[in-house]
């Protein structure tokens, strides 16, 4: 078999790599204005970073949401678009090597795939994600950066926005410890706070929100699943660090930031191939 090629178009930034004798292949992404000029230049700069002859590639899997602009072959290569849903689970079920998780594809906003087996299927979503933090980050510090975000970040703290556990009661509340939020942004308007502490709030209440109603997908679901693989840009924010380790201990779960995270879309794309 010779090089597949998986690329995840989005509508600005595109992810590509390559699967070859079985073996990840050189990660990498581009941003660009719009779904067609990031996902030639992410196909140009990979061919040419990698000196790959285009007589290399065997067949070309696209997805994601800019991959619906995509009629015609690329390069005239044999070109392939894959659902989106089942390139988030194969990528996910692949890198982690469970058999029975929930994809949590955190991207503008985010999706959620339950991989049982060879089962993959589109269990629901929600309207909050990298959007949502860059949307509101703009309306109140002026900036929709996401480095920006994060360096404000690092110079606050969410407690002082967010009304926690600890600050209604003296002691935990039973399966509530005192350091969980019991209202995002509900200190806010008691007393002064810095950009840094609206920055670290947004940036909470965003995986707060994600990863809640990841374990919620699964309550009372007969044959629940407790391992969540979290995938996408949003998993570059240093919070995921703190936000979702306190989720895994008060709901008993696993959540899992895996190698490739980033990746996982484009990838599961080019393990399509075989399927």
């Amino acid at each position: 078999m010779g090089l597949i090629l998986g690329i995840d178009v989005g509508s600005t930034t595109t992810k590509i790599v390559g699967i070859e004798d079985g073996a990840v292949k050189s990660p990498m992404f581009i941003t660009a204005t719009d779904p067609i000029t990031s996902l030639f230049g992410a196909f140009g700069k990979y061919i040419y970073d990698n000196s790959i002859k285009l007589s290399q590639i065997e067949h070309v899997m696209i997805t994601g949401v800019g991959s619906s602009q995509v009629e015609t072959p690329i390069y005239g290569l044999p070109t392939t678009k894959v659902d989106e849903f089942l390139a988030d689970g194969l990528g996910a079920r692949f890198v982690t090597g469970l058999k029975r998780l929930v994809v949590v594809s955190m991207g503008t906003g985010t999706t959620y795939v339950r991989v049982d087996g060879d089962n993959i299927k589109h269990i629901g979503g929600i309207s909050m994600g990298g959007g949502t933090l860059q949307g509101l980050a703009h309306l109140l510090l002026g900036t929709g950066h996401i480095n920006d975000i994060i360096e404000m970040a690092q110079e606050g703290k969410s407690s002082n926005v967010n009304l926690l556990i600890g600050d209604i009661c003296h002691g935990d509340i039973e399966g509530l410890p005192t350091h969980v939020t019991a209202s995002l942004f509900g200190k806010a308007r008691n007393k002064q706070v810095s950009r840094g502490d609206i920055a670290s709030g947004l940036i909470h209440m965003v995986l707060e929100t994600i990863g809640c109603c990841g374990y919620m997908s699964q309550v009372n679901v007969e044959g629940g699943i407790k391992d969540f693989v979290l995938i996408g840009n949003m998993t570059r924010l240093p919070q995921c660090h703190e936000v979702f380790p306190m989720i895994e201990n008060l709901y008993g779960i696993r959540c899992i930031i895996p190698e490739y995270a980033q990746y996982c879309t484009a990838l599961g794309a080019a393990l399509a191939f075989k399927k």
